[in-house]
């Protein structure tokens, strides 16, 4: 899990990558604070169900950023009071334990490069550009898409609850006039 920040200030995106399929989901973020994250998590539960968060997001590995500075209610389901995941933290200045956050973040920052504002966004939007940069081949992968993938692992129901769709090889854009605003 990492923050994409847009203009100094503004919105920003919390990333979570799924390093067994190098699947990613981002989400806007109007500011970047510890309940914003916890709002994400406790939308992420509603609408996916406990049971279905806890298969999905068993642990999370992320930085020591203040975003992420209140793991006990990131861990701690407010709807049941039970736990729903456990909170890991790298290194100080060791991006490279999250490396496939950062390679995921490449791909993002040729739809949305540094400092763009993202104000004008929607998530529906933000969807848009993970659902492009997941439908892209990996040679990792074996030549597969991280959206197939997750798909095969999850289903359908979780990946349409995520807001994230399979673009067919063809349609893949990624470049940042695909979201222009």
């Amino acid at each position: 899990m990492d923050s994409v920040p847009g203009k100094v200030g503004g919105k920003v995106l919390l990333t979570m990558n799924f390093n067994h399929c190098a699947f990613m989901l981002a989400f806007l973020r109007d500011t970047n604070n510890s309940q914003s994250v916890i709002d994400i998590f406790n939308m992420l539960e509603e609408r996916l169900t406990l049971e279905v968060f806890r298969t999905l997001f068993p642990v999370i590995l992320t930085d020591n950023g203040s975003e992420f500075s209140n793991p006990g209610l990131l861990e701690e389901s407010p709807i049941s009071g039970k736990i729903r995941t456990r909170i890991f933290y790298c290194n100080p200045y060791s991006s490279w334990q999250k490396g496939h956050v950062e390679n995921n973040h490449l791909n993002l920052r040729k739809m949305i490069p540094k400092g763009r504002d993202l104000e004008h966004f929607t998530q529906k939007d933000i969807n848009t550009v993970v659902s492009h940069i997941n439908s892209l081949a990996r040679r990792s992968l074996n030549d597969v898409s991280a959206t197939i993938l997750f798909k095969k692992l999850y289903g359908k129901e979780v990946l349409d609850k995520l807001g994230i769709e399979h673009i067919c090889e063809k349609a893949i854009h990624l470049l940042p006039d695909l979201i222009a605003k």
